[in-house]
């Protein structure tokens, strides 16, 4: 099947991480969805509103995608939340909305995009981690055991589903050049700068460039791996 003839899915299209993951495969030529709360999207990206927190909410946005462009050929599932605050401070709301969101959107996003690749004995599952979840970090308890178990997500689905033509990945970004990034005071970047081996932030074209490989032809004995663009910070975890 060609690329323009796929459809990817990537969820949180509307800006970050999500968006130039979106904006890869639209230049790849696929066709693209995302499922997000609102905002602008990439042009040639079709847009169906959903709620990571809500089951009925996903398994209607998945429909609207199906109806405009058929089953899912690619999920990326990107949307996160963070709620970040040290562990003594952290309450449990803010501890279960990260989980909520980031870890168990994902499963009721790839339990219903799964539903289409099993009919069609093929498909792709791109998880977007963190080198948080494998790394650790202070003020993130919350987030980095989502980031962490998207691992067990992706090398279960392997184990259950490889047979049926599916893959399923991870990808832990580090540290991205974004807006969340840039308005961090100076001195806090150069600290983080400090610690990352490659000594930059990396792009989110970058970041897209991975997915698009494990989406892509060449991938297609790739499974329950997890593949950092980190720049060498998390190397060994």
């Amino acid at each position: 099947m060609s690329e323009n003839e796929r459809t990817v899915v990537v969820t949180g299209a509307n800006r970050g991480i999500g968006r130039a993951i979106a904006e890869r495969f639209v230049a790849d030529g696929y066709r693209v969805a995302t499922i997000y709360r609102g905002g602008d999207l990439p042009e040639g990206v079709f847009g169906a509103v959903g709620d990571m927190r809500d089951s009925d909410s996903i398994d209607a946005a998945f429909t609207a995608i199906e109806e405009h462009q058929g089953l899912t050929d690619v999920l990326v599932a990107n949307a996160g939340i963070n709620r970040d605050t040290l562990l003594m401070r952290m309450t449990d709301e803010e501890f279960t909305d990260v989980v909520d969101v980031n870890l168990t959107g994902t499963f009721r996003c790839v339990r219903r995009a799964s539903k289409g690749m099993i009919r069609k004995r093929s498909g792709r599952i791109i998880l977007i981690s963190s080198v948080v979840g494998l790394y650790g970090s202070p003020g993130q308890v919350n987030y980095a055991a989502t980031k962490a178990a998207l691992v067990g997500i992706a090398r279960s689905v392997t184990r259950e589903l490889g047979a049926r033509g599916i893959t399923a990945n991870v990808v832990a970004p580090g540290f991205i050049d974004t807006a969340m990034t840039q308005e961090l005071p100076e001195a806090t970047q150069q600290k983080y700068l400090a610690s990352i081996p490659a000594a930059r932030f990396a792009e989110p074209a970058e970041v897209a460039g991975a997915v698009s490989f494990l989406a892509g032809p060449d991938a297609g004995y790739i499974s329950g791996a997890v593949i950092p663009v980190d720049g060498g910070l998390g190397m060994g975890h």
